[in-house]
């Protein structure tokens, strides 16, 4: 039965259990409340408000854009910020990942690959190709639309829309706190979790198979893991050797998050198909991509019916498009990347001290991509029961102490496991850091007081 906690008005939020604070203003990584609440953003939202909130310049280029043009359809015109947009999205990516159709959000954008990956066989092979599965991974996270939903491997944001999903194949992730292998080390582990992606193949036939679709560095479903190297080069290998085209997801971890303009920059391979959205305009506008190489380019739209059947009506909005190139602009002049480097290491080590709370069971990350799992019991790894509810706990506690973070849950089983995500903007301070570190200690704190 609901809480109804949630403000009676005409809104139909998200989670009427939780009672919504009402933000009056952003000023550089902290928010402030009408009841005069300053409070630290420590997850930037969700991994997008990157470069901190109320940017000034962002603003006023913005209402100059919005004056100038706003809204175009993309299927009759183009716009010179689409084009700019476009070519800054493909400095940024690696190799040759240079064409982007651009949507209004992460879920879209990993749909737009699903379709684009299928598309690529059709035009390739003809329209009798049995290549249309997507395998995906257990503990990842690919978005909310029926699609992405499909590949999704939580299972508690599928069981309600179970019937109404495509049964994509789904293989263990690279979470090593919790692998299946039984591996004493993450070199251990990446190579398991790369070897069954290969068995999955042969296990569901490659002929039937269009796309593996991963994240680099894992985001809300276990945040912060990620692989070594190894991982990588093999499936890249694995996906060439069984003609698969590989989708890296870097919805939460592109744009510098990480301490690299891309998560899947740590580990040397190119995709054929990169999505990316949050980061590319730091929440200042809503936006978007499915960034395809060459070869799926060239096979749909120029060798092919040189038409993608798929298009949304703010695919490649100008205003959005001018934003995010402001925006990717602000982030190279400022050097925001490097700086997620040297604060994320700081970061990382101040953090360690947490592991003297016996609730802290793992704490990992890249840049300012941290992941902190909490359990019962540090030598086991026992989870807590869902009933204890301790994401909840700490997300309120953090909230007491003037931190925000981004609680989630379901890593153990699809529904025990508790964890946080530590992602500050890009642009946060050694100072900020320091007042970051030592809030969510006491939070940490608190909570452990709590449940143990």
């Amino acid at each position: 039965m609901s809480q109804n906690k949630a403000p009676k008005n005409n809104v139909f939020y998200r989670n009427q259990n939780w009672y919504y604070p009402k933000i009056e203003k952003g000023e550089g990584i902290y928010l402030f409340d009408d009841k005069g609440n300053r409070y630290l953003d420590a997850c930037s939202g969700s991994a997008v408000a990157n470069i901190g909130h109320g940017n000034e310049a962002v603003a006023a280029y913005t209402a100059q854009q919005m004056k100038r043009i706003a809204f175009t359809h993309l299927s009759r015109w183009t716009v010179d910020t689409i084009e700019a947009c476009a070519e800054r999205v493909s400095q940024w990516t690696p190799g040759d990942l240079n064409y982007v159709y651009f949507v209004s959000g992460g879920s879209e954008a990993t749909e737009t690959a699903m379709k684009m990956a299928r598309q690529y066989y059709v035009e390739r092979d003809g329209q009798g190709t049995s290549k249309w599965k997507v395998i995906s991974k257990w503990n990842a996270f690919h978005g909310n639309t029926l699609g992405s939903l499909s590949m999704t491997g939580i299972t508690e944001r599928r069981k309600i829309y179970d019937p109404m999903l495509v049964n994509f194949p789904k293989i263990p992730q690279f979470y090593h706190y919790r692998n299946p292998w039984g591996c004493g080390t993450l070199e251990e582990t990446s190579i398991k979790a790369a070897e069954a992606l290969e068995q999955e193949i042969i296990r569901q036939g490659a002929q039937n198979i269009a796309a593996f679709i991963t994240e680099a560095v894992v985001g809300a479903a276990c945040p912060g893991a990620h692989p070594t190297k190894t991982y990588f080069e093999m499936v890249r290998e694995i996906c060439n050797k069984y003609d698969i085209l590989l989708i890296v997801d870097e919805v939460m971890s592109g744009f510098g998050r990480t301490g690299e303009k891309f998560g899947i920059d740590h580990f040397g391979i190119i995709p054929d198909i990169m999505t990316v959205a949050k980061g590319m305009s730091c929440g200042y506008t809503p936006i978007g991509a499915a960034v395809a190489n060459e070869e799926v380019f060239q096979t749909i739209m120029v060798k092919g019916t040189g038409q993608f059947i798929h298009g949304h009506t703010y695919a490649g909005n100008p205003l959005s498009c001018g934003v995010a190139d402001f925006v990717m602009n602000l982030v190279e002049e400022k050097g925001y990347v490097a700086n997620a480097t040297a604060q994320g290491e700081y970061l990382m080590e101040k953090l360690k001290g947490l592991y003297q709370y016996p609730i802290v069971g793992e704490i990992r990350g890249k840049g300012l991509m941290i992941g902190i799992e909490f359990v019962k019991n540090q030598a086991t790894k026992e989870p807590f029961a869902v009933g204890d509810n301790v994401k909840g706990k700490i997300t309120a506690n953090g909230m007491a102490e003037g931190i925000i973070v981004y609680p989630g849950g379901g890593s153990v089983d699809g529904a025990r496991g508790d964890h946080i995500l530590i992602a500050p903007p890009i642009n946060i301070t050694k100072e900020q850091v320091d007042e970051l570190a030592d809030a969510l200690e006491r939070t940490i704190k608190a909570t452990c007081e709590q449940v143990l």
